[in-house]
């Protein structure tokens, strides 16, 4: 066995929205187009289908689709304190294999995971690395660019989710 190892640098970003965290997430979950797995299932098959079925019909306004959604901040009830919080899987099969064609390590951040929370005040606050300084780390043109394309659709999301 062998193993090597390298440092990466990742910029996390903490977004504080205007929006109290019931209106942010149901926002989100709105705009998000949504993952069909009875479809990506044929790809083998039908790999030009798939393709379309993804750019027509699975991805939302942003071109992000939620993979998945998690309620993290029930768990804490374990502890007694529950929480709203929710992570989320959140990207699309179309554009990772864009990237993954060129490296398929770059399967390792994508889908992209973020989490939202409600704070103190009720607002919420989103968690998550800037896609960028994930894919960016392979040091692949074509990797890097859809990395930076993603910062943009993120916060256009996010920016749409909090939306009044």
């Amino acid at each position: 066995m062998s193993t090597t190892s390298s440092v990466t640098h990742v910029i996390h970003l903490s977004v504080d929205v205007s929006s109290d965290y019931e209106h942010f997430t149901n926002r989100l979950e709105a705009i998000l187009g949504r993952l069909d797995f009875a479809i990506l299932s044929q790809v083998m098959e039908k790999p030009d289908f798939v393709k379309n079925a993804i750019v027509n019909q699975m991805q939302g306004a942003t071109e992000l689709i939620l993979f998945n959604q998690y309620d993290h901040g029930s768990m804490l009830n374990i502890w007694g304190k529950p929480r709203k919080a929710k992570q989320y899987l959140i990207g699309n099969p179309y554009t990772a294999s864009t990237m993954t064609r060129f490296d398929i390590r770059a399967g390792l951040y994508a889908p992209l995971r973020v989490l939202v929370f409600e704070k103190d005040d009720k607002k919420a606050q989103i968690e998550y690395d800037l896609p960028s300084s994930l894919f960016g780390q392979f040091r692949i043109p074509e990797v890097t660019g859809v990395g930076i394309s993603l910062d943009q659709k993120m916060e256009h999301l996010i920016k749409a989710a909090d939306a009044k």
